[in-house]
């Protein structure tokens, strides 16, 4: 994603420029009634939004809420863009691995004021939006990664998920033994069967692919391994324990024949999703944001899974998003009051009982799983799994930069014209060079 790459260094010139550029995200009318600007990137969540800024309104007469809506392709160009011009919105969606780009050049407010009670929201953003001691995001949601299954092929298969999937970079554990009883060539054979051709696969029984999120980091922590050694710190990656896991995820791949091969669902895209909805694949790592884009219409059964445990247990990435307000707003008494609201039980509670969000603050989750209860999944592996161990995406400058040369190597390791070790070496030492 090209348009994310931003190029700060010469973007921000200097604190001096940006205070002196006249910030414009709301606007006061003669009666001294304020408009705030709020942006955010998802359609569907704009909906729930708008009944949020009502509850808002009601309650704060002399404040507006304008949404506005930005696709996540142009969200953050356009976000530079507006810091670079003192033109940014009063209130804004901020996401973990942009978070330090926006935090350590001024752009976002310090939310100390709103003495909020950190410990009543999940610990993995309260941490993604914490630098230097201070919190520059109001928690908003949080997504995790859990395991969608095609229920329909494993009752034809004769196969039970069982209550915990295992593996080990060996092969060994449950979900290896699984995947091959739900992977089928053309003549019906599985892998390990005399004859099988993993040419003329036509039902995959997992998906492993180059997505970080969902995919090689999930394994690397759960083998024992870590993305960065501290927040605001060094990629490391590429120790024994990791490089170990990203073998184990190439192995799907290439070696066992569980999944597709790395040309069908490269670079990283929405292949296998679809793959997924056409029955070809029957277990697919996924995180529950993706839920209202792959539930409504499917023509099977699905079923929800925790993610694999392997050798240092079970690790699944949470991705949690935050409210940030502009540092230069020219009503930021008014957007402090607005990300506070939005931090509140009130608001979150509206988001998670029409099934757009697990919410960020503690105790408000169950409207999210009747939601979708209601709709025939039950996520509350979802919500175990974030009782568990959990890690976030990586926290350090310049991953926006680094982004797309580490999927580029990584197609690379998939495609098996890197190494795993290789891979982990090339991309440890890309994104170090760009952590500043």
């Amino acid at each position: 994603m090209s348009s994310l790459r931003f190029r700060w260094a010469t973007a921000l010139l200097s604190a001096v420029l940006l205070s002196a550029l006249t910030a414009c995200g709301g606007s006061k009318d003669s009666g001294g009634n304020v408009t705030l600007t709020y942006r955010l990137w998802d359609d569907q969540q704009k909906v729930g939004y708008e009944k949020v800024m009502a509850a808002f309104e009601k309650t704060n007469p002399s404040i507006h809420v304008k949404i506005e809506l930005l696709p996540y392709d142009q969200y953050w160009t356009k976000m530079t863009a507006d810091a670079v011009a003192g033109t940014a919105p009063d209130v804004f969606w901020m996401q973990t691995t942009q978070f330090p780009e926006f935090a350590t050049k001024g752009v976002l407010a310090d939310l100390s004021g709103l003495k909020l009670d950190t410990s009543q929201y999940q610990p993995n953003v309260v941490q993604s939006y914490t630098y230097k001691n201070k919190l520059y995001g109001v928690p908003k949601d949080f997504g995790i990664v859990g395991l969608l299954y095609n229920k329909d092929l494993f009752e034809k298969a004769g196969v039970t998920m069982p209550d915990k999937l295992t593996w080990a970079p060996d092969g060994s554990g449950t979900l290896l033994q699984i995947a091959r009883k739900l992977t089928v060539d053309d003549k019906g054979r599985h892998p390990g069967d005399a004859g099988f051709d993993a040419n003329t696969v036509k039902q995959y029984g997992f998906a492993s692919w180059n997505h970080y999120q969902t995919q090689w980091m999930n394994w690397v922590v759960s083998n024992g391994g870590k993305i960065l050694d501290q927040p605001f710190g060094k990629y490391v990656f590429n120790d024994a324990a990791s490089v170990a896991a990203l073998q184990f995820g190439v192995d799907l791949v290439n070696k066992y024949h569980v999944s597709p091969p790395a040309a069908q669902t490269n670079p990283p895209s929405d292949k296998i999703n679809e793959m997924f909805k056409r029955g070809q694949v029957a277990m697919f790592p996924a995180n529950n944001a993706l839920l209202p884009f792959v539930g409504p219409g499917a023509t099977f059964k699905i079923g929800i899974a925790s993610m694999p445990a392997g050798p240092a247990g079970r690790a699944v990435n949470i991705n949690g998003l935050s409210e940030a307000v502009y540092a230069k707003s020219p009503h930021k008494t008014e957007a402090m009051k607005l990300a506070g609201f939005l931090g509140s039980a009130q608001a979150q509670k509206i988001m998670a009982d029409d099934g757009y969000i697990f919410p960020a603050l503690n105790g408000l989750s169950q409207g999210y799983i009747d939601y979708w209860k209601n709709k025939g999944l039950d996520v509350s592996p979802y919500l175990e799994e974030s009782k568990g161990t959990t890690f976030n995406l990586p926290i350090t400058p310049g991953f926006t930069a680094f982004e797309n040369k580490l999927n580029q190597t990584f197609n690379d390791m998939y495609l098996g014209k890197l190494t795993p070790q290789q891979a982990a070496d090339h991309a440890v030492a890309d994104g170090n060079a760009l952590v500043k």
